[in-house]
């Protein structure tokens, strides 16, 4: 395993964003192993509504987004409090700023639920700090799609394409106006960084830079 570097020690909270699969969890998985940072990964198997989710859009689009901030949140606190370098598989940004609202302008969350919501975000914003660098993986619906397709996911089969579409245009407006820190994007259309040495080298380099404040 890699050692710390010790000029990322005042670094605590790296966090990687991107829609469904753009590849969140495997550069987490990369990068913690490159910098010897934490992985904190997005709560997939344990999570009790996301199958019913996926079969249920309406019913359950609320219990989900509330599973989803109550988890992101605790791993916040935990990141916050703690001494390690943590490396986070998806913010609560996305949460907040993507998929509530597209669950709610399709129909598929009610005004009262979004509006609880959106009011509970809030209140939990003002008590977080955002991450020192968060990296946006863009991709084309069809690199989604494959990736999606090649991991094989079951709840995943009626992932609607329209779903992902408004997805990807709500994740875009979001990127272009974060102003919360330091933003590393990175096209997963030209970066396969899952399965090229050369594409991982060159994003832990541009981490590295971002990180030293050269770009």
């Amino acid at each position: 395993m890699a050692k710390k570097d010790l000029k990322f020690s005042n670094i605590k909270h790296i966090a990687i964003a991107g829609n469904i699969g753009a590849g969140k969890t495997t550069l987490t998985t990369l990068l913690a192993k490159q910098f010897n940072w934490e992985p904190h990964y997005e709560d997939v198997d344990n999570n009790p509504y996301l199958y019913d989710f996926y079969e249920n859009m309406p019913r359950w689009s609320f219990n989900l987004q509330i599973y989803f901030l109550n988890s992101r949140f605790g791993q916040i606190i935990k990141i916050q409090q703690g001494e390690k370098t943590v490396i986070q598989d998806r913010t609560i940004y996305e949460d907040a700023q993507i998929f509530a609202p597209n669950l709610h302008a399709m129909g598929l969350m009610t005004k009262r639920d979004f509006d609880n919501y959106t009011a509970l975000y809030k209140t939990i914003g003002s008590l977080i700090k955002p991450p020192d660098l968060l990296i946006y993986l863009r991709g084309s619906i069809s690199a989604l799609v494959g990736q999606i397709q090649k991991r094989g996911r079951e709840y995943e089969d009626n992932l609607r394409l329209d779903y992902l579409r408004r997805l990807n245009e709500y994740y875009e407006n979001w990127i272009n106006s974060y102003k919360e820190g330091k933003l590393l994007v990175i096209d997963i259309d030209k970066c396969n960084f899952a399965e090229k040495p050369e594409d991982l080298g060159e994003v832990v380099n541009k981490v590295r830079a971002n990180l030293h404040g050269l770009f």
